[in-house]
C-alpha cells in the first residue's frame, strides 16, 4: 500500500455478548469482545494492509489495557490511544435466532472517551493522514460527543485531510439526551468528502422522503445529498432484506457525482455474528477508494467484506486481502 496512514477517531467499547443465541436471563457467563464502530473499520483496514492509527481515550487498568492489545494485535497503530481513570463503555448483545432479533443495551455513559474534550492532539495524529474516519456514534454520545466531532473534522480540514462520515445513526444513543439529531449530523456532513449512508439517512439529513426501491430512485438520494453538500463526493450504502436472524439478502451500492453501480443481491446464510457488518462494509469501499479503483470495485469489494463479517464473531473483520478477492458468493470447498 501507498505511504500516509488512516486515522480512526471514536470509542472502543467493551462488548458482553450472550453464548448459543440464549436469553440473558439465561446466562451464568458472557463472551467479551472489543469493538466499536471506528475501532472495528481500522481493524478492516489494517488486515488488508492499510497503515491505520486509532485515537481514542481508555481507562487505566485492566479493561483499558484489554482493549489497546485487541487494537495492536489487529495491526493497528495506538499510539495517539490515551488513558485516564474512569470507565470504559460497554453494551451488551443478547444473540438472536430465527424471528427473534439480537439486541443492544448500551453501558456507555460518562466514560472516559467524553469526560473531556481538550485531550487530543488532532494536528499530530492527522499529520501524514490520508483520510480521517469517524461516525455518527460519536456526536451521538452528547455535547461532548459533539463538541469531539467538530474539533475532529475541524483539524482534518486545516490539515486539508479528507473526511469519511459513517452516519450510522444509534436512535437509543440520540433519545437519551435533549438534541436535535438532523441539525448536528448535517452540519458534520458539510465537511465530508465520503458518506457511508443510505436513503434514509439522507432522507433524515434532508427533511425529506426518498424511496430505495429501485436504482434510479436511489440516485435520486444520492443526487439530492451531491447538491445540499458541496464537498461530498462518495456515498456508499447497503441494501439489506431480512429473512429471519440467520438468513440476509444483501446488495452494495456506490454514488459519485458522476456515476454509480449497483450490486446484485448476495444470500447470507447460516450468519454468526451480524454486529460489524456495517463497518466492514465501510473497510471493504475504503481500502479501494484508498487505492483509486473505480465506483464497481468499491461496491463490489465492500459488499465481499461485509460478507465474511457475517461468518465471523465478534465486533472485528480480521480478513486479509487474499481471502478478500478469493471471495465468491457459493462460498466454495475447503482451501487446502
Amino acid at each position: 500500500m501507498t505511504t500516509g496512514h488512516v486515522l480512526c477517531f471514536g470509542e472502543v467499547l467493551l462488548r458482553f455478548s450472550t453464548p448459543g443465541h440464549r436469553l440473558t436471563v439465561q446466562c451464568d457467563a458472557l463472551d467479551m469482545a472489543v469493538g466499536g464502530a471506528e475501532a472495528n473499520v481500522a481493524a478492516g483496514l489494517a488486515s488488508l494492509g492499510h497503515r491505520v492509527s486509532m485515537m481514542t481515550r481508555l481507562p487505566h487498568g485492566p479493561l483499558g489495557d484489554k482493549a489497546r492489545s485487541a487494537l495492536g494485535a489487529a495491526g493497528v497503530d495506538t499510539s495517539h490511544v490515551s488513558r485516564a481513570a474512569g470507565r470504559m463503555g460497554l453494551y451488551f448483545l443478547e444473540s438472536g435466532a430465527g424471528l427473534r432479533p439480537s439486541s443492544i443495551t448500551y453501558d456507555r455513559a460518562g466514560s472516559v472517551f467524553v469526560s473531556s474534550t481538550d485531550h487530543f492532539d488532532f494536528a499530530s495524529a492527522l499529520e501524514g493522514a490520508r483520510l480521517l474516519h469517524m461516525t455518527g456514534v460519536t456526536p451521538a454520545l452528547g455535547p461532548g460527543g459533539v463538541a469531539l466531532g467538530h474539533s475532529a473534522m475541524a483539524a482534518a480540514e486545516t490539515a486539508g485531510v479528507p473526511i469519511c462520515f459513517d452516519m450510522n445513526y444509534r436512535a437509543m444513543l440520540w433519545d437519551a439526551w435533549e438534541c436535535d439529531p438532523r441539525t448536528i449530523l448535517t452540519e458534520l456532513m458539510q465537511r465530508a468528502t465520503i458518506m457511508i449512508g443510505n436513503h434514509r439517512d439522507i432522507s433524515l439529513l434532508l427533511g425529506k422522503p426518498f424511496s430505495g426501491d429501485g436504482s434510479e430512485r436511489r440516485r435520486e438520494a444520492s443526487e439530492a445529498a451531491f447538491a445540499a453538500f458541496p464537498k461530498l463526493q462518495v456515498i456508499a450504502s447497503t441494501a439489506r432484506h431480512i429473512v429471519n436472524a440467520g438468513h440476509h439478502r444483501i446488495a452494495a451500492r456506490v454514488d459519485t457525482r458522476e456515476r454509480a453501480h449497483q450490486t446484485s443481491e448476495i444470500d447470507v446464510m447460516g450468519i454468526v455474528d451480524r454486529v460489524g457488518t456495517g463497518d466492514a462494509y465501510a473497510a471493504g469501499v475504503l481500502h479501494e477508494w484508498l487505492s483509486g479503483a473505480d465506483v464497481a470495485t468499491m461496491a463490489q469489494s465492500g459488499l465481499a467484506y461485509t460478507v465474511l463479517k457475517h461468518t465471523q464473531p465478534g465486533d472485528m473483520t480480521l480478513v486479509g486481502p487474499g481471502e478478500l478477492y478469493a471471495f465468491s458468493a457459493s462460498g466454495g470447498d475447503i482451501r487446502r
